[in-house]
């Protein structure tokens, strides 16, 4: 079940719907309007903690010359290496190599060329950069036991609108997340500022918790100016777009646009960074960036998918090894506009082949390439591209008519008890089972009553009976409970024969018109995994 934790739920409050606004259009449902992912540039990609206030000037500059401020990139982060000293007072104090006319200077300017300022620290007592630059100054430089001191030097007396929290000196200590993240949170919301945006970054996805406290999170280990890199990254984030949205977002790390990737590459990075919904910090030297990627990162149909107001992640409906099909609602929810995403991910070019019925659309369907900006030929039934190895086609798709979906992958469905932070050995979690419909499955289902699956936009036009098909994967015989809009349903003796042997159990469930939900759990035992289920109107 969702926990409840006060001084998260307030921060929630404070940073999202302080911001949140609603409109109305003619014959549409009101629409929620919230926060898009942050856009800016970061220090720590191509200078760790070799930064120093002319340098911080020079890259505010440049953003703003090279046309990215006017693209919508707004943020200058000076991350770890700024530095100096605690005095007999606990306050720390600049590097006075580094910044010597201290860190207000410095926000200062930012803000001068109408952008907004963010600063670093650690959950822990030492930094980052103390541990894997050999920083000394980054010794003891960490929030632990200066949570208020601390946040009221960097957002009240040096004026920092955002701040991102690793965790190198809270995992050396052993510290728990939940409850560091928790106390830091407090001491930001003491400070009175209600305008600032908080990034965690666990290097992994943290908790649900994280979306109570933080605008965004990180998801992964750090990036590299390299495929592998950036390959890894998008798989962390196949499979967790129910946690992002309403001014939430999984964080997949700064850009290495402009580092040494080829074109092809780049243009993965970038347009996989803004079909999922990532925040988008520019980690080059913006003085020397090449105008291939400068001109990439200034994609305005890209950057529209990034910062559309439904702030909604792609999910995956197709997949067949490393190529895969993502797909997301952009401009207006359960429209017949929809952006996706071909992604080859493999060493060879693929050709998709894609029923328009997987992406829910019907009927003859505009097609626009978004990272070329140019019109393709319309499509109907069926959508074939083939896309070169590393590479992607994202698409904005319209079409005449928006079908019914039937199918819901268990690799959609939000999971409260979910983290990737691999301390319990039975956590629950997206687990690959070659045979499943994409591949996975969720497993390690209940034992609990707040461990379960659910499905939060399960749709039907008009309502009414359906038959549920669940296919399902059980070495011995297990119960799984069902609620829809709660009401409960159950099925016993669920046994398909071994872990990844698949079978199928049915039931009638009765769906509302519109949005309903679904959640399939065990209490007091452990539920089949679940690989799919398919409603079919009776």
């Amino acid at each position: 079940m969702k926990k409840d934790f006060i001084i998260g739920g307030l921060l929630a409050f404070l940073f999202a719907t302080s911001s949140c606004t609603t409109t109305h259009n003619e014959g549409a449902a009101a629409v929620e309007l919230f926060p898009p992912p942050l856009m800016g540039w970061s220090s720590w990609n191509t200078y760790h903690v070799n930064i120093s206030e002319d340098l911080i000037r020079k890259q505010a500059e440049a953003l703003v010359t090279n046309g990215l401020k006017d693209a919508g990139y707004l943020y200058i982060n000076v991350d770890d290496g700024f530095f100096g000293h605690r005095d007999e007072t606990g306050k720390m104090h600049a590097h006075p190599g580094r910044f010597p006319n201290g860190m207000r200077p410095v926000s200062d300017y930012i803000h001068s060329l109408g952008l907004k300022a963010g600063i670093y620290s650690d959950a822990g007592d030492n930094t980052c950069g103390s541990i894997y630059d050999d920083d000394a100054n980054g010794v003891g430089s960490g929030l632990y036991g200066h949570e208020q001191q601390d946040m009221d030097l960097y957002l009240k007396e040096w004026n920092y609108d955002f701040i991102k929290i690793d965790y190198c000196g809270a995992k050396e200590l052993g510290l728990e997340e939940e409850k560091r993240y928790t106390t830091i949170c407090e001491a930001i919301r003491n400070t009175g500022r209600t305008d600032v945006s908080i990034n965690i970054c666990r290097w992994a996805f943290p908790g649900t918790w994280a979306k109570d406290m933080a605008r965004s999170w990180r998801i992964s280990s750090d990036i590299r100016p390299r495929w592998s890199s950036v390959k890894h990254i998008i798989e962390k984030n196949l499979y967790l777009s129910a946690y992002a949205g309403e001014g939430h977002y999984n964080d997949m790390d700064m850009l290495e646009v402009g580092r040494g990737l080829t074109q092809t590459e780049e243009e993965v990075h970038f347009g996989m960074w803004c079909i999922m919904s990532s925040p988008l910090l520019v980690g080059c030297d913006m003085t020397t960036i090449p105008e291939s990627s400068l001109a990439l990162l200034k994609n305005k149909e890209l950057i529209a998918l990034n910062q559309d107001h439904l702030g909604l992640q792609a999910y995956v409906v197709q997949r067949e090894k490393d190529c895969y099909v993502l797909v997301k609602d952009i401009e207006r929810k359960r429209g017949k506009v929809r952006a996706v995403a071909f992604y080859n991910a493999s060493d060879s070019a693929y050709e998709f082949r894609t029923p328009l019925r997987v992406l829910e659309l019907g009927g003859m369907t505009k097609v626009r390439d978004l990272v070329k900006c140019e019109d393709m030929e319309n499509v109907e039934g069926e959508c074939r591209y083939t896309v070169r190895p590393h590479g992607v086609l994202i698409c904005r798709m319209e079409a005449e008519k928006r079908l019914e979906p039937d199918r819901y992958e268990a690799e959609w469905a939000y999971l409260p008890c979910f983290d990737d932070l691999g301390k319990n050995l039975k956590q629950i979690l997206y687990a690959v089972s070659p045979g499943c419909s994409g591949g996975m499955k969720v497993h390690h289902l209940g034992g609990s009553e707040e461990n379960y699956a659910e499905w939060r936009e399960v749709y039907s036009e008009k309502g009414g009976q359906y038959e549920m098909t669940i296919r399902y994967c059980s070495p011995v015989d297990r119960k799984l409970e069902i609620w829809v809009n709660g009401m409960e349903h159950e099925m016993e003796g669920l046994n398909s024969g071994g872990e990844d042997e698949l079978r199928e159990a049915s039931c009638t469930v009765v769906l509302d018109s519109g949005y309903n939900n679904i959640r399939m759990g065990n209490r007091f035992g452990w539920a089949p995994d679940v690989d799919m289920f398919i409603l079919k109107k009776k």
